[in-house]
């Protein structure tokens, strides 16, 4: 309520906040201190316009970035709708032109450390993570499996799987080796996982990208 409120009338101090939602200061204080807590809520000096008459001016709060992504928004329907127009004006060939252009800045946001494939998936979890992507690492017979628990564009994936496919290609190589994607979240699946086998210990590992120039 305290956080909607601010989207609706731009940055609130305290006081406004309690008038508006007919509660006391104390309480609004509790709700504000929380939100700021959960980085969703920042307090800052009111804008010189607003500091008139004597005393210091009341600090207001505002909506961080991560507050306003927590509101419903078009981002995914607007997506999807520039695909399916570079889809009918370029064909699938400029789909997957974009879909790789994408994969190469996740890639290049991508940092690999480690010496074993193991750990270098870690790592990799560990990049993605950072992304948004809220990745992990598990065991899986002779590899292991990369499980991204979230996709920020799965919505739009879901129509365009050229996304995931260069997503998986860069993986590859950033890997530096094969990898399979077993699921995904655009496809209805719980988690999407990749798998990376892992070679015999006597076959030694890439430790550069093919592309990327990065080493571990």
């Amino acid at each position: 309520m305290v956080a909607r409120h601010v989207l609706r009338r731009g940055p609130q101090t305290a006081a406004a906040l309690a008038d508006a939602l007919g509660v006391s200061p104390a309480a609004v204080r509790r709700h504000l201190d929380a939100l700021v807590a959960d980085g969703l809520l920042v307090e800052r000096e009111p804008r010189p316009a607003a500091r008139r008459g004597r005393g210091r001016p009341a600090r207001t709060y505002a909506l961080t970035d991560e507050g306003r992504a927590a509101f419903p928004h078009g981002y995914d329907d607007l997506a999807v709708t520039a695909l399916r127009y570079l889809n009918e004006t370029g064909g699938a060939d400029a789909v997957a032109s974009f879909a790789d252009h994408r994969a190469k800045g996740l890639e290049q946001a991508i940092t690999i450390k480690g010496k074993t494939l193991a750990e270098r998936a870690d790592s990799l979890a560990g990049s993605l993570t950072a992304q948004g992507y809220a990745a992990s690492t598990a065991p899986s017979g002779v590899g292991v499996q990369v499980c991204q628990h979230h996709c920020p564009v799965a919505h739009v994936a879901a129509e365009f799987p050229e996304l995931c496919e260069a997503e998986t290609r860069a993986f590859e190589r950033v890997l530096g080796t094969y990898v399979q994607r077993l699921a995904t979240i655009a496809h209805g699946d719980g988690v999407c996982t990749t798998h990376v086998p892992v070679p015999p210990k006597h076959v030694p590992v890439p430790t550069t990208s093919s592309r990327s120039g990065r080493t571990a």
